[in-house]
């Protein structure tokens, strides 16, 4: 089993094979099933994630039970469809795709854990966002999946992909890495590339607090997702114009199990600090669960 992203690099540089083959190599080592069970499997989170994000604008989008996010991903669509974004469309889809997938999680739908429900729509909000341009074909975008995969497994193992253990940084800014990592691998850039990008997405959200309000994931959850896919494809950018970073992969994904550690715990995932203690995120917790909460001091 890999134990750092430096052995995933070196493994691929080494044996000439791309990251996502390590990563059904390594599945298959561990689990003892065949090539075409684990590639099903993938198959069947790519599908999910597609549907999900197809789902999230249809007509007036989806809404969660409790009123408080939904609709969002068709207003991005429309706004697309106007042709005056700022900051373009290929990266506005992106954000839109991100948004929707949330969305639809917190309709209660069915949606891909990728690392966590809390961060589903980074990852395809990526990949399909890159897709087109890159024209990847279906066996492409699974490899995207797998490649994520293998780097997230590093994150899990070694540090944390919970809100509850360390913060969003975690969660959203661990799913953010993994994306970036695979959409260079996925538009032809070398395994190191693909790890300054991981290093790069995760050093930005560094920190991130997670402050859900009413301790549910929606408020802030649904737009970080939007920031973790657009931060996502500026560190893959970064890393194919050859920009490098001094800070390894392996030791961001260190500063960020101790960044983690050192979070009050009101900042992980209890929903009683950040937006969350702020005196409208209180006012939707006593709506919701009809409780009376004091206001912080």
């Amino acid at each position: 089993m890999y134990m750092s992203i430096k052995e995933i690099i070196d493994a691929a540089n080494q044996r000439q094979k791309p990251i996502y083959e390590l990563a059904i190599e390594q599945e298959m080592e561990q689990t003892k099933a065949s090539y075409e069970e684990i590639w099903s499997k993938m198959e069947k989170n790519l599908v999910t994630m597609e549907n999900s994000i197809n789902k999230s604008i249809e007509g007036d989008g989806v809404f969660s039970p409790t009123g408080l996010t939904g609709g969002d991903a068709v207003k991005i669509k429309k706004y697309r469809e106007s042709g005056k974004t700022l900051s373009g469309d290929m990266m506005m889809f992106g954000v839109q795709s991100a948004i929707g997938v949330n969305e639809v999680n917190a309709s209660l739908g069915v949606i891909c854990a990728t690392p966590t429900a809390g961060a589903s729509g980074t990852i395809p909000g990526v990949l399909f966002t890159i897709s087109d341009t890159l024209k990847l074909s279906h066996e492409d975008k699974v490899h995207f999946l797998f490649t994520s995969a293998l780097f997230g497994m590093i994150v899990a193992n070694n540090a944390c992909i919970a809100g509850a253990f360390g913060g969003c940084q975690a969660e959203v800014g661990s799913a953010s890495a993994m994306a970036a990592a695979a959409a260079v691998e996925a538009a032809g850039g070398t395994p190191q590339q693909s790890s300054e990008a991981f290093s790069t997405a995760l050093q930005n959200l560094l920190g991130l607090v997670c402050d859900p309000v009413a301790g549910l994931v929606e408020i802030p959850c649904v737009k970080r997702n939007a920031i973790g896919a657009a931060n996502a494809l500026v560190a893959a950018d970064l890393a194919l114009a050859g920009v490098t970073n001094i800070i390894n992969a392996d030791e961001v994904v260190e500063a960020m199990y101790r960044v983690g550690r050192q979070m009050p715990r009101e900042l992980r995932e209890t929903g009683l600090g950040g937006v969350a203690a702020t005196p409208t995120g209180i006012a939707i917790k006593s709506k919701i669960f009809g409780e009376k909460v004091l206001q912080p001091q």
